[in-house]
C-alpha cells in the first residue's frame, strides 16, 4: 500500500477550485457552460432591475469578448471593515460572498450562492470590471482569477456623465452616475469552446425583456443592434408563443397575486404591479405571475420561471400551478355537468393545448445546483396552488365561456387518454415487441440502456448496410417506411393508429407524454441516420417534431442524435476522405489534384464498412446531440414550419431562403 498521509491532503485556494472543477459551478465546459458564462454576469444586472434599480442594460458578443454594462446601483467599492480590502474585489475573488444571503439590499434575487461572478473570474483569460459610484470610475483587471491591478480610480463623472477617464479600451453606453461594466473572454485552455450562439443569447435577453416591464435590453452582435423592450409581459409573451396558432379564446388569462401574510390579488392594482423596492424592515413579499391562453393543438407548452431564472426543470413552482390548474378546471367541468365524478380530468387532459407561463419571485429561492433549474422551496407549492386556483376560480365566474371552451377541451383529451393508453401498453415488455415488430426492428443483445443504440434508418434500402455493418452487441436498427407523421397536424386518432409512429414507441419503450424514466428505455442513445439530401432533412424534421411535441424529455436529457452522413468519398491512391459539404469537396479535391470522387445519394449506396467507419463508429462518427435552449423559440418554429397555416410559413421560407444550405437541385 501507498503511504496516504496529511501531506496527501490538498487544499485550492481563492479561485483554483473553480479552475479545478469548472463543471461543478456551470454544469460543463462545452457550449452549454460557455454561455452560463455570459447568464451568470446579466443575471447580477437582472437583480439589479428586479430591485427596481436598473432600467437599461447593455450586451455585447464580439468574437470572444462578451461586455456587459447597466445603469444600477454599481459594486461597491469602498473597503470591507472586516477583511480590509475593497468589497469589489472580494466578491470577484471570495466564493460565497456577496449582497444576497440576506434580503437587505435584494428582496429578491437570482444570484443566491454567491459563485456567480467569481466563476466567469475564474474562467476568464481576460477580465474586467469598471464601476460608477459615488462620483468616480473605478476599475479592476484579472486573468484566470489572479488580480492584474488594484482597484482604482479612473474617472470622475458629474451630473450623471463621465467628465474625464483614464486611456482604458472600453465605452460606456449609459449616461448615469451609476452602474457596473464587466468585459471578459473565457479561457480557452479550460473552454472547449469560444463561440457564442446568436440565437441562444438573443432568446434568454428576449425572455428577460418579457419577465421584467419597463427594461431595455440592448444587444450589440459583433456589430448588429437589436433592442429588446416588452411592456406587455409575460401575457404578451404568451400571446407571441401563440403566434400561427389557432386559439381557444382571445383574451389571455392574466393573474398577479402577491404574498406577505396574507393573499392579495394586485392584478389591477396599480404600484403594487410593481416587483420594486419595498419598505425598509417590511418582510419580503412573495409574488406570483401568470399568464394562459389555450389552442387548438393537442401540445403543451409551459414555462417556468423563479427569479427570472428559467427553471427548465420545473419545481414546486410548478407542481403548485399544474395542480391549480387541474383542480378548478374538474370544479368547472362538474358544475357544468360535462363530466359526472369528480377529479375526472388528469393533469394531462387540461394542459392539452395549453400556452402557459409561471413565473414567481421569492425571497429565499432554493434551487437544485448551481445552474437552478429546478425551484426546490415546499412552501411555494402551497402558495402558487391557492392563489392560482383563487384566481382562475373567480376569472370563470366572470367568463363562463371561457370555461365550458377550455373544458370541452380537457373532456375531448380525456376521451383520448384511453387510447393512448392501449398504445403504450403495447410497447411495455421485450416479449411482445417481436410480435409487434416482425422484420423490422433488428434488435442488439445487451439491455443496458446506458450501453445500447438505437439507430432510426429511411427504408429497407439504408437498414441493409446499417445492420451488416453495426456492433451487434449494442446497436439496434429501426428502419422507417417512407415519411412518417405530421404529427403538428394530426389528432391523437391519427398519431396512435399510425404503424411508424407505434413501431417507434415500441422499440424505445416509451410512449407518448409518458413519464421520463432512463431505467425503463431500451436505448440510451436514439440516433436517426438519414439520407444527405432533401428527403432525409424532411424526415429528420419529422422526427423532431414527433420526439418535440411527444417525446420531449429524452431531448432534454440528452437521448436524441443525428449521425453525420458523408455526402462524398474522396480517392486517391492509398488515401481515402468523407466530406460533409460541397466546400469541403472542393478544397480536398483541389489539395489531391484529380482524385476520384464518389458522391453518395443515398445510405443504400454506401457499403456496410463504409457506413460502420463514417456514422456507426463510436471512434470515427460524428453525433449531433439534440438540445433545446430555447423552448420557446422551438415551440414557435416547429408551429410555423410543421404547422396548418401556409401563408406565414411561405413568408418565413421567402425571408430566410438565401441562408439555406446542402439543398439538391
Amino acid at each position: 500500500m501507498e503511504d496516504y498521509t496529511a501531506k496527501d491532503i490538498v487544499v485550492l485556494e481563492g479561485l483554483k477550485a473553480v479552475r479545478k472543477r469548472p463543471a461543478m459551478y456551470i454544469g460543463s465546459t462545452d457550449v452549454r457552460g460557455l454561455h452560463q458564462l455570459l447568464y451568470e454576469v446579466l443575471d447580477n444586472s437582472i437583480d439589479e432591475a428586479m430591485g427596481g434599480y436598473c432600467k437599461n442594460i447593455f450586451v455585447s458578443v464580439k468574437g470572444k469578448t462578451v461586455t456587459i454594462e447597466d445603469d444600477g446601483r454599481g459594486i461597491p467599492v469602498d473597503v470591507h471593515p472586516k477583511y480590509n480590502k475593497s468589497a469589489l474585489e472580494i466578491v470577484l475573488t471570495e466564493l460565497h460572498s456577496g449582497a444576497k444571503f440576506e434580503q437587505k439590499v435584494y428582496k429578491v434575487s437570482g444570484g443566491l450562492h454567491g459563485v456567480g461572478v467569481h466563476v466567469v473570474n475564474a474562467l476568464s483569460s481576460s477580465f474586467e470590471v469598471f464601476v460608477k459610484r459615488d462620483g468616480f470610475v473605478y476599475h479592476q483587471g484579472y486573468s484566470k482569477g489572479e488580480k492584474l491591478t488594484p482597484v482604482e480610480k479612473v474617472g470622475k463623472i458629474e451630473d450623471g456623465k463621465i467628465i474625464w477617464i483614464r486611456s482604458i479600451s472600453t465605452n460606456f453606453h449609459f449616461n448615469s452616475p451609476t452602474g457596473t461594466l464587466i468585459s471578459f473572454e473565457p479561457d480557452e485552455t479550460i473552454m472547449e469552446t469560444a463561440e457564442y450562439s446568436f440565437e441562444t443569447v438573443s432568446g434568454r435577453i428576449e425572455e428577460l425583456s418579457y419577465l421584467n416591464k419597463g427594461l431595455t435590453i440592448t444587444l450589440d452582435w459583433n456589430g448588429n443592434i437589436t433592442t429588446y423592450q416588452h411592456e406587455g409581459g409575460i401575457e404578451e409573451m404568451v400571446r407571441n408563443m401563440n403566434k400561427g396558432k389557432k386559439t381557444l379564446h382571445d383574451d389571455v388569462i392574466y393573474g398577479q397575486i402577491k404574498f406577505n401574510g396574507e393573499m392579495k390579488d394586485v392584478t389591477k392594482n396599480g404600484k403594487e404591479n410593481d416587483h420594486g423596492t419595498e419598505k425598509e424592515g417590511a418582510t419580503p413579499s412573495t409574488y406570483i405571475e401568470f399568464a394562459i391562453q389555450y389552442n387548438e393543438s393537442v401540445s403543451e407548452n409551459l414555462l417556468a420561471f423563479a427569479n427570472d431564472i428559467n427553471t427548465r426543470e420545473g419545481g414546486t413552482h410548478v407542481s403548485g400551478f399544474k395542480g391549480a390548474l387541474t383542480k378548478v378546471l374538474n370544479d368547472e367541468a362538474k358544475a357544468k355537468e360535462i363530466i359526472e365524478d369528480d377529479n375526472f380530468f388528469t393533469g394531462e387532459d387540461v394542459r392539452e393545448g395549453l400556452t402557459a407561463v409561471i413565473s414567481v419571485r421569492i425571497p429565499e429561492p432554493q434551487f437544485e445546483g448551481q445552474t437552478k433549474e429546478k425551484l426546490g422551496n415546499s412552501n411555494v407549492k402551497g402558495m402558487v396552488f391557492s392563489g392560482v386556483a383563487d384566481y382562475l376560480k373567480r376569472y370563470f365566474e366572470d367568463h363562463p365561456k371561457v370555461s365550458e371552451i377550455i373544458c370541452k377541451k380537457a373532456f375531448q383529451a380525456a376521451e383520448a387518454r384511453e387510447a393512448a393508453r392501449n398504445a403504450r401498453e403495447m410497447v411495455r415488455s421485450k416479449s411482445s415487441l417481436s410480435a409487434t415488430l416482425p422484420g423490422k426492428l433488428a434488435d442488439c443483445t445487451l439491455e443496458d440502456p446506458e450501453k445500447t443504440e438505437l439507430y432510426i434508418v429511411e427504408g429497407d434500402s439504408a437498414a441493409g448496410p446499417a445492420k451488416q455493418g453495426r456492433d451487434r452487441s449494442f446497436q439496434a436498427i429501426l428502419p422507417l417506411r417512407g415519411k412518417i407523421l405530421n404529427v403538428e397536424k394530426a389528432g391523437w386518432d391519427k398519431i396512435l393508429k399510425n404503424n411508424e409512429v407505434k413501431n417507434l414507441f415500441s422499440a424505445m419503450n416509451m410512449g407518448p407524454n409518458d413519464p421520463y424514466d432512463p431505467k425503463k428505455l431500451r436505448y440510451g442513445k436514439i440516433i436517426f441516420m438519414t439520407d444527405a439530401d432533401v428527403d432525409g432533412s424532411h424526415i429528420r424534421t419529422l422526427l423532431l417534431t414527433l420526439f418535440y411535441r411527444y417525446l420531449k424529455d429524452l431531448i432534454t436529457n440528452g437521448h436524441v442524435m443525428i449521425a453525420q452522413v458523408p455526402l462524398y468519398r474522396i480517392q486517391k491512391g492509398t488515401t481515402v476522405k468523407y466530406v460533409y459539404t460541397d466546400k469541403e469537396k472542393d478544397e480536398i479535391v483541389k489539395q489531391l489534384g484529380n482524385p476520384i470522387v464518389q458522391r453518395f445519394k443515398g445510405l443504400g449506396e454506401m457499403n456496410a464498412d463504409q457506413l460502420w467507419e463514417t456514422a456507426m463508429n463510436p471512434e470515427t462518427r460524428k453525433l449531433i446531440k439534440i438540445q433545446i435552449e430555447d423552448a420557446k423559440e422551438a415551440d414557435s418554429l416547429f408551429t410555423l414550419l410543421m404547422g396548418e397555416q401556409v401563408e406565414p410559413r411561405r413568408e418565413y421560407i421567402m425571408t430566410h431562403a438565401t441562408e439555406a444550405q446542402n439543398i439538391d437541385v
